[in-house]
């Protein structure tokens, strides 16, 4: 489970933002008590805030380090694609990144600092018995490793300025090492439209064709960090039917042949296909023929529930996008229910949709603003401005009514003025 998340010099993100799944209010059965650190974790964390302030660019500050350790020891050789802030001394400070995790009860922290041309400094660290200990560090290209992992010693020899030692060192399967670079590599994100990028490397409808393909058929595809995943097709076909969509089941064949293949080839696209319940028969239409709304809720079933029976982290960028604030709000409590999910997995998301603010707890809510040299701000709405919010409060008005910031600030004049209706 994530504890918590820091960034700085990253796209809108310049100095250090930190957002924190440690609960405020532990009295609450959503929250996962961790013995090991006297804290609570959250299942659930929302971001607001106005348009281009930056909400989108804390989540994909999160995957982009996902991102590099699954690439940097296979496609960093010629640079190391990071960007950081645009203005002022950003292009020329190291980017940052921190994150703090629970692995087997056990705190785990990785730090790294880095800019296009070299890795500056990288660590990683662990608290057994509450003492922080290192398990490597690296300066420059200087590796040094916690006494007793000499086995580890050949993550020097695929060491480069631009390959991260946690990538390298992975590969020699210490548990020490694999277990949070696993945990990290098990991280999905989804996005909305053309930026969608789930996974590390898959599509969405093919993370959940996954759990819709018999195991019987097809090749199976296995997930980063979730190799030993089983799916399990009623549960996708359940959630499926939970959004009322009018779907009855959902039928994965052989479509079109590959183009450019011989077309009595067995390499054959497998084609999905919703069946649609239409008064006495049932009737199948191409994914593609879906609605916006229905491809995006087939999309997140896989991820969804790879998150939820693996017990991983799932990152969100606009979930009311093409959702209605109804299945937002199923899915939310997918997430916040023991029930639904006993593994501890956790949902961070970005939204404007208010109304998700009535089934948010005030610690799950994270609101994000511009500076006024451009830069995000985060902060958490638990402790906003210092003064703690009423777990009573509706934070839905307070928030439409400007108690919390991280509103637009709307001003019409220009525009009227532009059409002749002002002077």
């Amino acid at each position: 489970m994530l504890i918590r998340f820091e960034a700085a010099n990253f796209r809108s993100i310049l100095g250090p933002v930190e957002l924190s799944m440690v609960a405020v209010d532990r009295d609450r059965p959503a929250v996962q008590r961790i013995d090991s650190i006297d804290e609570s974790l959250l299942p659930v964390a929302a971001i607001y805030g106005p348009n281009a302030s930056g909400k989108s660019n804390v989540v994909a500050a999160l995957s982009w380090l996902r991102d590099a350790v699954a690439d940097s020891l296979r496609f960093w050789d010629d640079g190391i694609p990071v960007e950081p802030f645009a203005f002022g001394d950003g292009p020329r400070r190291p980017s940052e990144f921190t994150v703090e995790l629970i692995l087997g009860g056990v705190r785990f922290e990785y730090v790294v600092e880095l800019d296009t041309d070299a890795i500056r400094y990288e660590g990683l660290f662990h608290y057994p018995e509450r003492k922080r200990r290192r398990i490597f560090e690296r300066e420059g290209d200087e590796l040094t490793l916690q006494r007793g992992l000499g086995h580890l010693s050949g993550t020097r020899e695929l060491l480069t300025a631009r390959t991260l030692a946690l990538s390298a060192a992975r590969r020699f399967r210490e548990p020490l090492v694999s277990g949070p670079a696993e945990e990290l590599l098990s991280i999905q994100t989804l996005e909305p439209g053309p930026r969608r990028r789930p996974y590390v490397r898959q599509t969405p409808h093919l993370v959940t064709r996954h759990w819709f393909e018999d195991a019987a058929g097809a090749r199976q595809e296995t997930l980063p960090g979730l190799e030993d995943l089983r799916p399990d097709r009623a549960q996708a076909l359940a959630l499926l039917r939970m959004a009322d969509l009018g779907i009855e089941d959902v039928v994965i064949d052989d479509g079109a042949a590959v183009s450019g293949q011989d077309p009595r080839s067995s390499a054959r696209r497998r084609r999905i296909r919703l069946l649609h319940r239409t008064g006495d028969e049932a009737v199948p239409l191409d994914f593609g023929a879906e609605s916006e709304g229905t491809r995006t809720w087939f999309q997140l079933i896989g991820p969804v529930l790879t998150a939820l029976k693996a017990g991983s982290l799932l990152l969100f960028d606009e979930l009311d996008a093409s959702l209605h604030p109804t299945l937002s709000m199923q899915l939310i409590r997918l997430f916040t229910d023991p029930a639904t999910n006993p593994s501890g997995a956790q949902l961070i998301f970005t939204s404007h949709d208010t109304s998700l603010l009535n089934h948010l707890n005030r610690d799950e809510v994270w609101l994000t603003e511009k500076a006024a040299d451009g830069a995000t701000r985060l902060g958490a709405l638990a402790e906003f401005a210092g003064e703690r919010v009423r777990r009573s409060q509706n934070l839905e008005k307070a928030y439409l009514h400007g108690r919390f910031g991280a509103l637009p600030d709307v001003d019409r004049t220009e525009i009227l003025q532009a059409l002749g209706l002002i002077g």
